[in-house]
């Protein structure tokens, strides 16, 4: 079974729904962030709500719905994080996980910038290849929604793979074919 990670830049939204969607499909994945500190949105957009990697959805929820239930609910924040506790207990941040993964999916071309840079640096070999791929995903709901569908889609195409290093360009071309609008910015593999 292919073991899967999906990456967005807090560990909230994108990743988390993809999280989600590939959990619900019985696929082996993780969830990361790459970002310095988790940041939600605010009362205002210079006023967003910045926790640390690891602090409990439940507690980040709970704090939220203490400030302002009303706002973070209309905003869908209050849902989002609901479906995040009720999935894994905190958001992590990728560069402290020591998984290995086959397939990383980055929802960003920064984060996926991240992990290729984090991988360079750590400098380890353990012979097992991993493919990144980043599919780039509109950071708010409804782009979220659509994007786990997609990464959804793709991991399909990949765990039905035969052999996946020799598969993995036409994979990606197929994707390309059907969601035009959500190019496939970058792939590399690391061996």
């Amino acid at each position: 079974m292919v073991r899967f990670a999906v990456i967005c830049a807090s560990n909230q939204n994108r990743s988390m729904e993809a999280h989600n969607v590939l959990l619900r499909n019985n696929f082996t994945v993780s969830s990361y962030g790459t970002g310095t500190m988790v940041r939600l949105p605010g009362p205002t957009a210079d006023r967003p709500n910045i926790y640390n990697f690891g602090k409990p959805y439940d507690d980040v929820y709970q704090e939220l719905k203490e400030k302002d239930e009303q706002l973070y609910s209309s905003n869908g924040l209050l849902y989002m994080l609901d479906r995040n506790r009720k999935i894994k207990h905190a958001p992590e941040k990728w560069q402290e996980n020591i998984q290995e993964f086959d397939v990383i999916i980055t929802c960003e071309e920064r984060c996926f910038d991240a992990v290729c840079e984090d991988l360079i640096m750590r400098g380890e070999s353990h012979n097992n290849p991993v493919h990144i791929i980043n599919v780039d995903i509109k950071d708010n709901y409804e782009e979220a929604m659509v994007g786990g569908r997609m990464i959804l889609n793709l991991a399909q195409s990949i765990d039905g793979a035969k052999d996946l290093d020799q598969e993995i360009q036409p994979i990606l071309d197929r994707f390309q074919q059907r969601y035009p609008s959500a190019p496939v910015l970058h792939s590399v593999s690391f061996f």
